[in-house]
């Protein structure tokens, strides 16, 4: 009987002990589970923007697109007569006194984007989704020349030959047709995947899954928007 009286005793003390270790073994769970969502916290934002924002500041003045482009400039002028006859105005064209001419004008367009610049106001965070939007991109014009072997020009006895400014004059048309196509070009959109393609392996880095991230501008440049475009030194080139 006494012994009996041992082996309930012991059962007893064995189920104390059973339940210890299951309460034990739920608080540290429980304990290991709270570090996790600090951790997964901390990845979503609190640690990785600044660490972002630092990274993306390095990569400075990126050089993201380059683009070549021949235009064809034309000009075509011809000497009249203009005047008035019993109150009649007139204006007659004068024969042999035509000139025209075709200038090939090639030049190189370069796309970067400054991230001197690059703050938290250019991300946006949406649960596990993030959003870089990119400062506004620049273009400069690197080289603009004439191919004067392959001018063309058709020039009347009663002219006089084109010269050495009026050339001049029709290259700086040629460069201000160039640019202000450049929303057109296709140059903008180039611009904004080359960076995708250097910051996407960034921010994977910092944890995100690629289908999460999104590179972007803030808006859909037009021509309106030619003067935010161009680089300071094209506009002045341009202007000369």
């Amino acid at each position: 009987m006494q012994n009996d009286k041992k082996v309930v005793t012991l059962l007893a003390i064995m189920k104390k002990s059973l339940l210890l270790c299951v309460i034990l073994i739920a608080t540290l769970l429980a304990g290991c589970k709270d570090e996790t969502v600090t951790t997964a916290e901390q990845q979503d934002g609190v640690d990785t923007i600044p660490m972002m924002i630092m990274q993306i500041r390095k990569c400075a003045k990126l050089y993201t697109a380059e683009y070549q482009v021949h235009k064809i400039i034309t000009h075509d002028d011809q000497m009249s007569l203009q005047g008035t006859f019993l109150q009649q105005k007139f204006d007659i064209k004068l024969p042999m006194s035509s000139r025209k001419i075709a200038i090939p004008v090639d030049a190189t367009l370069k796309a970067y984007i400054d991230f001197s610049d690059f703050t938290e106001k250019n991300i946006v965070q949406r649960d596990n989704k993030i959003e870089i939007i990119l400062p506004d991109p620049k273009v400069e014009l690197t080289e603009s020349r004439i191919d004067h072997n392959e001018i063309k020009r058709y020039v009347s006895l009663m002219r006089s030959n084109f010269t050495d400014a009026e050339l001049t004059d029709y290259e700086k048309q040629g460069r201000a047709a160039i640019l202000n196509s450049v929303p057109k070009l296709g140059i903008i959109d180039m611009a904004m995947e080359s960076a995708a393609h250097t910051l996407i392996p960034l921010i994977k880095q910092m944890g995100y899954e690629e289908e999460d991230i999104t590179i972007t501008f803030r808006k859909k440049f037009t021509t309106n928007d030619l003067p935010i475009l161009l680089d300071s030194n094209t506009i002045e080139n341009a202007g000369e």
